[in-house]
């Protein structure tokens, strides 16, 4: 009875929490960009370079990689935004998850590497918080957020070619530390959808209501309007579009 009613308990509270952060996030970019910057921190030809670079690899690789930048994430802890937004954004191949996206809240000065089920494996806690802290932030400090947001893309890239090594001792340093306290809903969330799709008969990650493709648990509701606007996204023209993939609790984060 009791494990019954904490189950519930559970349910809802991360039911209405990953609701209400849907409510408050940037609508999908139209037309659809892996480069998304709604802080014009990046001058023109640097999104288009860093587009152009991760439409190549997802034609070569079927892996979308996203970069986003937005002013902050409010109230929210940078771990569930980023999950909710490559959830709703619909980051990866649907099939496969294998989105990745690397999101800044510029004006909180925080970074998070989210990867989708299907990359937590090539893509382990250790490896995305290496190439935060060594190739991503020591950029940022020094306010060059193009080289961080380039060098970073290429060490995620590398590390899916099982190419990138982080720094020697690194992996000494942070063995031991435990995951972001962020992380800890996401975590009770992926449990409670395995309990309750293992009652349902299984049935899939998404959707059956008429809004496939968006990557969202169907105990999701979708709608609310962005607490974002505008956004230039120049650059490639030839992506796709995302492929409706979803995203657990893996990933990284860090400040600069």
């Amino acid at each position: 009875m009791i494990k019954n009613i904490l189950f519930i308990i559970s349910f809802f509270f991360v039911s209405v929490t990953f609701a209400q952060i849907e409510k408050e996030l940037p609508a999908k970019p139209v037309p659809q960009k892996l480069v998304v910057d709604y802080t014009g921190t990046l001058a023109p030809d640097q999104q288009a370079a860093l587009e152009s670079k991760l439409i190549t690899f997802d034609d070569s690789t079927s892996i979308q990689l996203s970069v986003v930048i937005i002013e902050t994430t409010g109230d929210r802890d940078i771990s569930d935004y980023a999950v909710a937004l490559g959830r709703a954004w619909g980051i990866g191949n649907k099939e496969f998850n294998n989105g990745i996206l690397l999101l800044v809240a510029k004006n909180d000065r925080k970074i998070w590497i989210a990867t989708g089920y299907g990359l937590e494996g090539a893509l382990p806690d250790i490896t995305t918080k290496s190439i935060i802290e060594n190739e991503i932030t020591p950029n940022f400090k020094g306010s060059d957020f193009y080289r961080g947001l380039d060098e970073g893309t290429n060490a995620i890239i590398s590390a899916t070619k099982g190419e990138y090594k982080a720094p020697e001792n690194y992996a000494k340093r942070k063995r031991g530390k435990g995951k972001s306290p962020g992380l800890i809903i996401t975590i009770i969330f992926v449990i409670i959808y395995l309990i309750l799709n293992n009652r349902r008969g299984g049935g899939g990650m998404y959707n059956r209501g008429g809004r496939s493709g968006l990557g969202t648990p169907f105990f999701f509701p979708i709608g609310g309007s962005s607490g974002f606007s505008g956004g230039s996204s120049s650059g490639g023209s030839d992506f796709g579009g995302f492929g409706g993939g979803s995203f657990g609790g893996g990933g990284s984060g860090g400040s600069w």
